[in-house]
C-alpha cells in the first residue's frame, strides 16, 4: 500500500526523493493554514519545519495521520501531546544541524569580537574607519554554554581552538560528563558572572521561557556579550534591550526571536545586536541531512519500524 505524505514547508531534494520511492508526496511549502486543514484528512503522514503550526486542530483534521515528522530540532511549533493523545508519532532530526549551528555561533562570536559587520556596513557607505573599529580577541576569554548535549559540545570543540576557557551548566548532566565533553562545570549563576561570553543552546520550555530575564542579565559580567541560536523566547527581549543600553553588556548576537519574523522597533534593530534571521541550521549540508533523516523517520513509521527520535512531550 502506498502511504499519501504531505510536505507542508520546505525539505530538500534528497529527503523528497527518498520519500517519493516510498509513497505518494506531496509538496506545498507555501500552504495556508486553512488549505492544510481541508488537505490533510487525505494523509497518512505530515512533515513539517518550523513555519507550519501543527495545532490540536491541525492534528484532529488529519484522521489518517500516523506520522507529523519535523526537520530539524524544536517541535515548539507541534501540540505534541495533542498528537500522542491522537495515537500519531512525532518525530525529528536533532543531528542534522548540530555543525551548521555550532559554526554559526562560532562566527557570531567573531563577529561580535571584531565587530566586522559594522564595519563591512561602513566601507559600503565609502568610510574608512580604521580606528573605530577596535576589537578583542577570543583568546583567553571565558565562554559559558547554557545546555551542552550535542550542539554545546561541538562549540566547545572548536572554541578550544581559539584558545578559550569553557564553562558549562545543564541541569541534566552530572559533572563527569561535563568535564567529559570537555568542558569545566559551573552552576547559572557562576556561569554568568565568569563568562565573557554567553551561548544558550537549549529548548523553549515553561522552565526556559525568558530565562534571561532582568535579574539574570544583571549577573554577567560587565561587558559580557550573549550570543542566542536555541529559540526565540528563551530571553526576554525587553531587559535585553535595557543591559545593553546601560552597557552593561557589551553586545549580543541573536538568530532567534520571540516573534518571528520580528515587528519593527524589534531587539534586531538594536545597534549593539547582530541579528540573523534564524539560520542556524540553513547550511547545503545540514538541510541535506535534516531531508534524509527525516525522511527515514518518518518512513520507519509508516513501515512499522521502531524510528531513532521520536518525541515524546514538547520540552
Amino acid at each position: 500500500m502506498s502511504h499519501k505524505i504531505l510536505i507542508s514547508d520546505g525539505l530538500s531534494q534528497a529527503g523528497i526523493d527518498l520519500l517519493k520511492a516510498a509513497g505518494d508526496v506531496t509538496v506545498d511549502p507555501k500552504i495556508a493554514p486553512d488549505a492544510l486543514l481541508a488537505a490533510l484528512p487525505e494523509f497518512d503522514a505530515l512533515i513539517v519545519r518550523s513555519r507550519t503550526k501543527v495545532t490540536t486542530q491541525v492534528i484532529a483534521a488529519g484522521r489518517k495521520l500516523k506520522v507529523i515528522g519535523r526537520a530539524g530540532v524544536g517541535v515548539d511549533n507541534i501540540d505534541v501531546a495533542a498528537a500522542l493523545t491522537a495515537g500519531v508519532t512525532v518525530v525529528n532530526s536533532p543531528l542534522a544541524a548540530t555543525i551548521a549551528v555550532a559554526e554559526l555561533t562560532l562566527g557570531l562570536m567573531l563577529d561580535l569580537a571584531r565587530r566586522t559587520p559594522a564595519a563591512d556596513a561602513a566601507m559600503k557607505r565609502g568610510k574608512w574607519e580604521k580606528s573605530a573599529f577596535m576589537g578583542d580577541e577570543l583568546s583567553g576569554k571565558t565562554l559559558g554554554l547554557i545546555g551542552f548535549g550535542r550542539i554545546g559540545a561541538e562549540v566547545a570543540r572548536r572554541a578550544r581552538a581559539f584558545d578559550m576557557t569553557i564553562v558549562a551548566h545543564d541541569p541534566y548532566l552530572s559533572d563527569g560528563q561535563i568535564r567529559d565533553r570537555g568542558a569545566e562545570p559551573a552552576s547559572l549563576e557562576a556561569l554568568l558572572q565568569w563568562s565573557d561570553y554567553v551561548s544558550m543552546h537549549l529548548p523553549l520550555t515553561e522552565g526556559t521561557r525568558n530565562l534571561f530575564n532582568v535579574q539574570r542579565l544583571g549577573l554577567m559580567k560587565k561587558g559580557a556579550r550573549l550570543l542566542c541560536l536555541a529559540r526565540g523566547g528563551v530571553i526576554d527581549e525587553t531587559a535585553l534591550a535595557a543591559a545593553l543600553d546601560s552597557a552593561h553588556l557589551a553586545g549580543a548576537a541573536l538568530d532567534v526571536f520571540a516573534i518571528e519574523p520580528p515587528t519593527a522597533g524589534s531587539i534586531a534593530e538594536h545597534p549593539k545586536v547582530i541579528a540573523t534571521p534564524h539560520i542556524g541550521a540553513q547550511t547545503r549540508e545540514g538541510q541535506d541531512r535534516a531531508g534524509l533523516a527525516i525522511a527515514e523517520e518518518v518512513l520507519a513509521v509508516l513501515q512499522g519500524r521502531e524510528p531513532h527520535f521520536k518525541v515524546l512531550a514538547n520540552d
